[in-house]
């Protein structure tokens, strides 16, 4: 399936060829004119847009907020935009790319569609904009966001080899639980701490969150992983250089090892909301 994008010009992918040559991701310049646009465009949202529409709808919050609960007011909002945008272009190829379905196991590790290409290359944007953002605001995000930044942004740019970007499309639908944390985040600044509409946004949080990331995420991995193992098992043609394997496969661990963290971390947050200061007091008697 083609890109649905009109393609680059000439001299755009000119300008990219030599940074795609040195890193050997050979379709990268093929879609910089969604790399490119997408990095510009949630920088825009960061410092323009969000701040712009967060004043306007909560004028009575958003301007009182320390500097750095606004960066994250700011990095809540982009990622709002990005999650809703990258998921549903993600389902989109995933139901309507018939030659991405009829892959065999080797295609899935070495196979490419422009359409496939496209959603990368929007994830990408995003990715490095994040790693970008994380660099910058470190004290604010942690070194765990910076590391998860650098891990998507490494295995999001290998699929430009082409290298399994079969799957890259699928670990794109780790964010089908974004919307919802971020919505968890947003209500606690603005004084919904504790409500029910937390509360049953705090589930379908939980719920979506360990559903694609634990079990979907986990169960496309080890699939990855065999197809990886059967294409680095070859003696023919193509087979996995040892570091590209190593590299995406640990990039990839670390994801995995990261939600488990942060599941572990919001199912105690949630709890935390709901938790009745009675229980509390009746349990330290104890």
């Amino acid at each position: 399936m083609h890109d649905p994008i009109p393609p680059p010009s000439a001299s755009l992918i000119k300008a990219t060829q030599p940074l795609a040559s040195a890193l050997a991701l050979r379709t990268l310049p093929f879609h910089a004119h969604e790399i490119l646009p997408a990095f510009c465009f949630y920088e825009f949202v960061n410092i323009v847009i969000s701040p712009y529409v967060s004043t306007r709808l909560f004028p009575q919050i958003y301007p009182q907020l320390s500097r750095k609960t606004k960066i994250n007011w700011n990095i809540h909002f982009v990622s709002m935009i990005q999650s809703c945008f990258i998921n549903s272009a993600a389902l989109w190829v995933i139901f309507a790319d018939r030659e991405r379905r009829s892959m065999d196991a080797a295609q899935r590790v070495w196979g490419y569609t422009g359409a496939s290409g496209m959603v990368q290359g929007f994830a990408a944007g995003y990715f490095a904009w994040d790693l970008m953002a994380s660099i910058k605001d470190v004290d604010v995000h942690g070194w765990g966001a910076l590391i998860h930044a650098a891990s998507a942004l490494v295995v999001t740019s290998l699929g430009f080899r082409p290298f399994v970007n079969y799957y890259g499309i699928n670990f794109i639908l780790y964010e089908l639980s974004t919307p919802f944390l971020n919505v968890h985040w947003f209500m606690d600044k603005v004084g919904m701490t504790g409500t029910r509409a937390q509360l049953i946004n705090g589930i379908t949080l939980l719920a979506t969150f360990g559903g694609s990331r634990l079990v979907w995420g986990v169960y496309q991995s080890v699939n990855m992983y065999r197809d990886i193992w059967h294409a680095y098992s070859l003696r023919g043609n193509d087979p996995v250089p040892p570091w590209l394997a190593v590299a995406y496969v640990a990039s990839n661990t670390v994801l995995n090892v990261l939600n488990f963290y942060w599941f572990g971390r919001m199912v105690t947050t949630v709890k935390k909301r709901f938790d009745k200061p009675g229980a509390e007091s009746g349990k330290k008697r104890r």
